[in-house]
């Protein structure tokens, strides 16, 4: 396998002196306003803004001093889309989560390639399906994808590997120190589900996947959306050596595992970010048709706004509106604007 990869890591340019940049008072006062937003009426952001000054004050002492550590999690479970660990910083380590973002974000962000769409700005799930579908437009339908995702991907993270990833852009060891905080767990592998910081560090530890697949498998037409990634546009034969070649690489470079994977040709449609995707058409997923069913007969508007946003643009739109007559005077106008009424 070739070193391409790793010889363009070594020769890039790394980045020092984020230390001061990132944690000074009033950078930190501006982590807290973005940390805030959505939260304002809970408890702990309230706790935190009444004795807001004492607070910076407090994380910048701490910090400076370098005896700043992240305070436990709290810990619950989700069940949708799966079942999930979810472990929910203090509001305190979510400031400084921001203050780190903040910094991070552009230095890696132009390292990423155009088509991995997850948690990105200008991303977002909309962007990879109407991609998705632009480029299954460009094949003949007798031609194949191959879809795969990662097994247990946030907790399969081999956390000596992401900080030797955050090594080759950045050297300010200072830094570096409370990034890889927020990387720790009590397990031997993983990284936080929950952590702000986590979404980042995911696109961090899969660029390199994103890289060999354009760079040296010189596919084409590939999309990958957090775990999930598709490549379009392909032979039998190239569908099923480039499954074997993505597998060897996540196995030996990245310490992963594949989970699912398919290969099928394009006229059947692809299962994709929460659509059922074909050239000339698209559905939400079934699922999403049954949560549409649900919250309609218990009158859940804010799921109902939701879900419809969700299949904005799809063929999902017109079988939405024959469901809806029940609740449509308590949907705004926006809403009932994608229904087309």
């Amino acid at each position: 396998m070739s070193n391409i990869i790793e010889n363009q890591a070594k020769s890039s340019k790394k980045e020092g002196f984020l230390f001061e940049d990132a944690f000074s008072k009033e950078n930190l006062y501006l982590a807290y306003l973005q940390a805030r937003k959505g939260k304002r009426k809970k408890l702990h952001t309230l706790d935190f803004e009444k004795s807001i000054g004492r607070n910076i004050d407090s994380l910048y002492e701490e910090i400076r001093t370098e005896k700043y550590k992240p305070r436990a999690y709290h810990q619950f479970k989700v069940f949708e889309p799966k079942e999930r660990i979810i472990n929910a910083p203090a509001f305190r380590d979510l400031v400084v989560q921001h203050a780190v973002y903040k910094v991070i974000y552009p230095i890696f962000d132009k390292t990423f390639i155009d088509t991995s769409f997850a948690c990105r700005k200008g991303g977002g799930t909309h962007k990879a399906s109407l991609y998705t579908q632009k480029e299954l437009r460009k094949y003949s339908s007798e031609l194949y994808f191959v879809k795969l995702d990662i097994r247990k991907f946030f907790y399969s993270i081999d956390r000596d590997i992401l900080q030797k990833l955050f090594t080759e852009k950045i050297k300010d060891q200072r830094f570096l120190r409370i990034m890889n905080a927020f990387t720790l767990m009590d397990s031997p592998k993983g990284i936080p589900i929950g952590n702000l910081l986590s979404q980042i560090y995911a696109l961090i530890y899969l660029n390199k996947l994103d890289h060999y697949v354009k760079r040296e498998l010189k596919v084409k037409s590939y999309v990958r959306y957090v775990d999930d990634f598709v490549l379009i546009g392909l032979t039998i034969n190239e569908a099923k050596n480039y499954k074997k070649l993505c597998e060897k690489f996540v196995q030996e470079k990245l310490k992963l595992e594949l989970s699912h994977w398919h290969i099928q040709k394009i006229k059947r449609g692809i299962n994709f970010v929460g659509y059922r995707t074909w050239k000339k058409k698209k559905f939400v997923r079934k699922h999403s048709m049954y949560k549409m069913k649900k919250a309609i007969k218990k009158k859940k508007i804010n799921s109902i706004i939701s879900l419809i946003g969700h299949a904005k643009g799809t063929n999902t739109i017109s079988y939405y509106s024959s469901l809806l007559s029940p609740v449509i005077k308590l949907l705004p106008k926006e809403s009932q604007k994608c229904l087309n009424i």
